[in-house]
């Protein structure tokens, strides 16, 4: 009698999944080596020392058939297609509907080599590379509302149709433009100094100029970008996307749209139209494929004309973990420690743009159960929280985060997440808040965890008060993370002692082995680092991930504050006691085979 298994757990059916799929594919060795015999594409001489090897590694036939140079992981992919029963589909020069494209992001896309390809009924194939990837299936299946059709392609395909991705943004840009040329100029000869306000708004709301931007947001959207740079030259108006922290042109523009595109901005954002000479801040909010997106904006006035910056925040962007982040170890077990406590002050640290409120709203989001109030004041809300009472900031009408936190005191908060810590009088209050009873989660503009105490001391915190409250420091950066396609590498002897100028790496290692990422007896000679597989640095990486520092404040530390130590004395006994620095986090997970050396070096020199 067998027993019908469940899993309430996604994690565990995935994990389940993925050893039985292996299981089949290890039965399965006598029948891929017959067809694999009757092809003609490998001896049996060979085929038979495969065999032996991958018993010994414990591994498929095909992967060693593949890593020996035998066949090729495309005839493979043939091989196992016509024994699973899977068409194969040859997508090398097939142009894909942008319809369709879209339906898939392209950094999913990218990162897991999974492409729409057709819809049928209620039904979407997808070509892949592997269609063991059940992730990769299940968020498409979520996302499109569809069922889906795996089906196995080429390297060559795959990398066709990820072309086609950049290609379609230019053509539709292209079109749009082209279709708009006489409007745009016609609008170019409005003076935006002389023009009234009237005037300005005919610019923001002329068609053309509508789909540019319409164009420009849904493309930033589709394509993962963090921000939307529009800055307006001599003789052309650059569009540039970050993608992944790196900014990356996106469209060249003619200069007669400028005023117009920046005033329809301006009309979303609901900033003053007629003013040029200013600054100007603004947001405003838009609904793509049921995904609403806040768009942060500022204007700035340039020499060639008002430059605008839009910040992308994704409302939707929860359900992260720690782990997902990127915590582990010594840091993960910290942080759980201090999310225990019902009173002190937890900060993270680092500069814009290095996913501080993400680590915070993570933390939150574990705190968050019935039995506790949780009041936030942010600049601005980045994410909407179930059962959590946020507020905005508003300067313009003198309501600070000092006058929001002496507020949310009143309200019988548990928990309190105050977005950043800026001045003198919210330190004062944040302390404060944690000294009567309070958990306060907040953010603090430092380069490094230990240059957080002479941070707060400038900030006129008392030694004494800080010791009393202050239970955890964290600093991050965030690295690319690498793709699938990544190979193997060690280090030479003459990099790894160019490597030992900049970090410690027996602390690294030392690490690595306490958490059973390398065995007990490595060494730095032989444990492989990991680069793009692609020629192309910027396609072998997709998505970021955490690089952090954690310093718990304990017994030992407290007295080097209230001694007076510097930042570097805390930070030394910090390692003595378990932390990795940003850096040697880094280099434990370029070990991990997450990013690489030279992405770590770049964020932490930047």
């Amino acid at each position: 009698m067998t027993t019908k298994r469940t899993f309430r757990n996604p994690k565990i059916f995935l994990a389940y999944a993925r050893e039985r799929a292996h299981i089949f594919v290890q039965v399965d060795t006598k029948r891929l080596k017959d067809f694999i015999l009757d092809a003609g594409l490998v001896t049996r001489k060979d085929i038979d020392a495969a065999i032996k090897t991958a018993e010994e590694k414990h591994t498929t036939l095909g992967e060693i058939l593949v890593s020996e140079g035998r066949i090729s992981e495309d005839d493979l992919r043939r091989v196992q297609a016509y024994m699973l029963g899977i068409p194969f589909l040859h997508l090398k020069g097939q142009k894909i509907d942008i319809e369709i494209l879209t339906l898939i992001p392209e950094p999913v896309a990218r990162s897991h080599n999974i492409v729409p390809v057709r819809k049928i009924g209620n039904a979407l194939e997808v070509a892949m590379l592997d269609t063991a990837d059940l992730e990769a299936i299940e968020f498409v299946k979520k996302k499109v509302g569809l069922k889906v059709l795996p089906r196995l392609t080429d390297t060559e395909s795959m990398k066709d149709v990820l072309l086609q991705y950049q290609k379609s943004l230019r053509a539709e840009f292209g079109d749009i433009i082209q279709k708009a040329a006489g409007a745009i100029k016609d609008i170019s000869v409005v003076e935006g100094e002389e023009a009234a306000t009237g005037d300005l708004h005919k610019l923001a709301e002329d068609l053309p100029v509508i789909r540019i931007v319409d164009t420009l947001l849904k493309h930033a959207i589709i394509q993962n970008a963090s921000d939307i740079h529009i800055e307006p030259m001599d003789n052309q108006l650059l569009v540039r996307y970050r993608i992944d922290g790196i900014l990356r042109d996106a469209m060249v523009l003619p200069t007669s749209a400028s005023a117009s595109i920046t005033a329809r901005i301006k009309v979303l954002s609901k900033l003053k139209l007629d003013e040029k000479r200013l600054p100007q801040d603004g947001r405003f909010k838009v609904d793509v494929d049921n995904e609403k997106v806040s768009f942060r904006v500022s204007v700035l006035p340039t020499y060639f004309g008002e430059k605008t910056v839009m910040r992308l925040l994704r409302e939707g962007a929860t359900g992260f973990t720690l782990e997902v982040l990127g915590y582990h170890g010594y840091a993960l077990e910290a942080i759980h420690k201090a999310l225990s406590q019902t009173t002190g002050m937890i900060l993270t640290t680092g500069p814009t743009g290095s996913g501080k409120t993400t680590s915070l709203y993570t933390m939150l989001d574990i705190l968050n159960t019935p039995e506790v109030n949780i009041s936030t004041i942010e600049d601005p809300i980045e994410y909407q929280m179930n059962r959590v009472n946020q507020t905005q900031v508003r300067p313009d009408i003198d309501f600070t985060f000092s006058k929001g936190l002496r507020a949310l005191v009143r309200q019988d908060p548990d928990i309190i997440m105050v977005g950043e810590i800026r001045d003198n009088e919210t330190a004062s209050l944040a302390i404060n808040a944690s000294l009567t009873g309070h958990l306060v989660l907040s953010t603090l503009h430092t380069n490094s965890a230990a240059g957080a105490i002479p941070r707060l001391l400038d900030m006129k915190v008392e030694p004494f008060l800080m010791v009393s409250t202050l239970y955890l420091v964290i600093a991050q950066r965030l690295v690319r993370q690498l793709t699938k396609e990544k190979e193997k590498y060690t280090l030479s002897k003459d990099e790894l002692t160019a490597l030992e100028k900049r970090v410690d790496l027996e602390h690294v290692l030392a690490a690595l082995k306490e958490e059973h990422i390398v065995e007990k007896a490595a060494t730095w000679a032989k444990i492989p680092f990991y680069k793009p597989k692609t020629a192309d640095t910027d396609e072998g990486f997709s998505g970021r991930i955490g690089i952090y520092e954690t310093i718990p404040i304990t017994s030992t530390i407290k007295e080097l504050i209230m001694r007076g130590a510097t930042a570097e004395a805390i930070n030394e006994q910090a390692r003595k006691e378990g932390m990795l620095t940003m850096l040697e986090d880094g280099i434990f997970k370029a070990v991990e085979g997450q990013t690489t050396i030279e992405e770590v070096l770049r964020v932490i020199s930047e």
